[in-house]
């Protein structure tokens, strides 16, 4: 800071000491306010690339043109070409190669294998990988890398390192060798070797704990971000959900049942829809681009939200979660006349991102015949009758689903109805 040596002296000549002490507070003041800026810029946030999974093995119309109408927000793609499973057998996907070829997006060929499979065949899974690489080459895609979605057991770290070596060496250098990683390994020492072993990582954190602790937690899924982050010297990546799944458990609180593409009105105290809320994930998102931890390079949704798949996102909510705009879903519930006294408990939704379905609608009590269906139930309490929400899930905007039926003795007016959240 520059101070005027003159004004400053032990005995300043007279008029002189109190432009030298305003001088000196501007000089402070302007130092302030440069700091302040700095810090106002480090905390600006970083924007993160945002790639997708598209993992139907059999591509339809709809997943084209997801794929499609999301390449201007979407970074780039991570293509399902294969799975073993735990009985050893490959299942290919059959993907639309026009697409493929015609994408304006870096493509990624991902490979998953089982992780239980019992013993794991390094030669014939790398002559696979090495022919399906062939494969997309010859249809005429450019991929940019190679991604492997294992998820082995922990101790079985040291040889997937060991595999990862061997098939960078039948990879050419431009192209990228991702892995999946699981939360679970981060108590593993062999954690290092096997991150060093390939070029980036997406760490999972959704679909990762006890079903009966839901889908993604991001308290949990921070803690794991943050801890992921002193583990490797690569760039790396977060996989993030835009679907719900129906878990469905026996007597004995064993999985007998997961839903993820199909819908299902059955209403079961043995099952459980597991969701990605929206708003959630868009706030972890914003918290991630607030407070990157180092390394971090991007987020991967998983997965692409189709027009047919029913346990994803709208289109609508897709868009907005990724391009940061605000959600507004709109739900509303209306009595819409069917016959004679009878009238469809309907919600609409209306804003431009999905409404999680609303845990009661309440009934009117000049109307004591009623009914639910669609994932409510009729229940009554001391203030009446109301449709109770027995499976959750997502209302996708601009869709509308009937709930119940209610039967009312005056014909004149439309039964007054309440939606507690």
């Amino acid at each position: 800071m520059f101070v005027c040596q003159t004004c400053c002296r032990a005995d300043p000549p007279r008029g002189f000491y109190r432009p030298c002490r305003w001088r000196a507070a501007i000089s402070f003041f302007l130092l302030v306010l440069v700091a302040l800026a700095l810090s106002a810029c480090q905390r600006q946030p970083q924007f993160l690339s945002q790639d997708a999974y598209i993992w139907q093995r059999q591509w339809t119309p709809a997943v084209t043109r997801a794929m499609h109408d999301s390449s201007s927000f979407v970074t780039q793609w991570r293509v399902l070409a294969a799975e073993l499973d735990a009985g050893g057998r490959w299942n290919m996907a059959a993907p639309d190669w026009p697409a493929l070829q015609t994408a304006v997006r870096p493509m990624v060929l991902v490979v998953r294998i089982n992780g239980q499979l019992k013993d794991f065949p390094q030669t014939q899974v790398l002559q696979q990988i090495v022919r399906l690489r062939a494969q997309w080459q010859a249809a005429g895609v450019t991929l940019a890398g190679i991604e492997i979605d294992h998820d082995c057991a922990t101790a079985r770290l040291p040889a997937y390192a060991a595999f990862l070596h061997a098939l960078r060496q039948q990879m050419e250098s431009k192209e990228v060798l991702s892995i999946t990683a699981l939360p679970t390994w981060l108590t593993s020492l062999a954690l290092d070797a096997l991150l060093a072993a390939a070029d980036e990582a997406v760490l999972q954190v959704h679909a990762v704990m006890n079903p009966r602790q839901g889908l993604f937690d991001p308290k949990r899924a921070s803690g794991w971000v943050q801890e992921f982050a002193q583990r490797t010297r690569h760039p790396w990546r977060v996989a993030l959900p835009t679907y719900s799944t129906r878990v469905t458990w026996n007597a004995r609180g064993m999985v007998t049942a997961i839903e993820s593409e199909q819908a299902t009105l059955a209403t079961s105290d043995m099952a459980q829809e597991l969701m990605a809320q929206p708003q959630v994930m868009a706030d972890f998102a914003a918290q991630l681009e607030r407070d990157a931890p180092a390394g971090l390079a991007g987020i991967v949704w998983f997965r692409l939200p189709t027009e047919d798949d029913v346990r994803a996102w709208s289109a609508s909510t897709w868009r907005a979660v990724l391009t940061r705009q605000a959600l507004r879903p709109d739900l509303q519930v209306q009595a819409r006349a069917a016959a004679a006294g009878l009238h469809d408990i309907i919600l609409s939704n209306n804003g431009n991102a999905d409404a999680t379905l609303p845990l009661a609608v309440r009934l009117d009590q000049a109307c004591p015949l009623a009914d639910g269906i669609n994932g409510y139930v009729l229940a009554s309490d001391a203030n009446g009758n109301y449709f109770k929400r027995a499976q959750d899930g997502l209302l996708r905007t601009g869709r509308q689903r009937t709930i119940g039926w209610i039967r009312c003795p005056d014909n004149s007016t439309a039964p007054a109805l309440h939606v507690e959240h």
